[in-house]
């Protein structure tokens, strides 16, 4: 779907995104609850409703498709062809920004540390974002602080309006 403002972009399916075939569907995952509150949702969707995203001119995606219990359990080969993934979505999806959601998701197919933020590299004419995880292994960094860089990129790409 041409016209997106961001596609956000975990890591990899974990056991419970696994076995609900939605994407963050860990109910200790707060990226739902981040999405609503930075104000990119007009409510707290379900990880059930990832698709009702695209009215809002919202996609995610992975970086890497292995399910594992960990994000530590991948291996470099998990994101062999990524970049060529993210570059072809870039082009023909042509969305604003691809907002990894977390270091690590960014580092994966990129094989650099990112800080958190807008990034150097574009993808076509797509900015790149880094969010901090959301994850609940992520739990020493603060709700506000996740929130702040969540509003941050929520005032890059601008409401759905």
């Amino acid at each position: 779907m041409p016209g997106l403002r961001v596609v956000f972009c975990g890591i990899n399916p974990g056991r419970f995104s696994d076995a609900a075939a939605a994407h963050f569907a860990n109910p200790r995952n707060d990226f739902w609850r981040l999405l609503h509150a930075a104000g990119f949702t007009p409510r707290l969707f379900e990880p059930s409703e990832q698709f009702d995203l695209l009215s809002s001119r919202i996609g995610i995606t992975n970086a890497a498709y292995r399910t594992t219990p960990g994000s530590g359990d991948l291996r470099p080969g998990d994101f062999a062809g990524s970049v060529a993934r993210l570059e072809a979505l870039a082009c023909e999806l042509r969305p604003g920004v691809i907002a990894f959601v977390g270091k690590e998701a960014y580092r994966g197919p990129f094989r650099e540390r990112p800080e958190h933020g807008l990034q150097a590299r574009r993808l076509d004419e797509t900015a790149l974002f880094v969010l901090p995880s959301t994850s609940p292994a992520n739990a020493a960094v603060p709700w506000a602080e996740r929130l702040r860089w969540f509003t941050a990129l929520h005032e890059l790409v601008g409401s759905e309006a």
